[in-house]
């Protein structure tokens, strides 16, 4: 069996994975709505849930990326590129910038404070942040925060492997 090669440019890299974004996201955010976890009242909530899932998946994707090509100067240039390409598909970004760099700063530093646990426990507490989040700040069941975490994670698994470093 043939494998597909890597993606080379950094360009490239950030290209595939907002591709990947623009294709998962969605379709996660639908897992999600159908698991019948989530209550959603209205349309107002549905696209407020949404938009705090996408800064989720967003981050997930620069994870992806970064756990892809390393911490350097090339991943810098694939992020920069992957989000330029999903910012020229989802203008809407432009308006929820501040939202979404606020949400990578606290998943970051979550992140950070819970890898001394290992995987398992960063993933858990990064679904519960997104969980209340997406929940309007309201209680998250475990099985939403364990649902959330769970597609967080496969989708920082699917970044990696698309861009064939898993």
């Amino acid at each position: 069996m043939e494998h597909e090669p890597a993606v080379v440019t950094p360009a490239e890299r950030g290209r595939t994975v907002a591709g990947l974004f623009a294709r998962m996201a969605p379709a996660l955010f639908r897992d999600i709505e159908e698991s019948g976890l989530l209550p959603l009242p209205d349309a107002g909530a549905r696209e407020r849930a949404r938009r705090e899932w996408d800064a989720f998946a967003l981050y997930a994707c620069v994870r992806g990326l970064v756990a892809a090509g390393g911490f350097n100067r090339e991943s810098g240039e694939a992020l920069d590129a992957f989000h330029e390409a999903v910012a020229a598909e989802q203008q809407e970004i432009d308006a929820r910038r501040a939202m979404v760099a606020a949400r990578y700063q606290e998943y970051g530093e979550l992140g950070q404070r819970e890898s001394r646990g290992g995987d398992p426990q960063v993933a858990r507490a990064l679904g519960a942040a997104a969980a209340r989040h997406i929940m309007a700040g309201g209680a998250a069941s475990p099985a939403l925060v364990e649902l959330v975490g769970s597609l967080h994670e496969a989708l920082v698994e699917g970044v990696q492997e698309a861009l064939g470093s898993a």
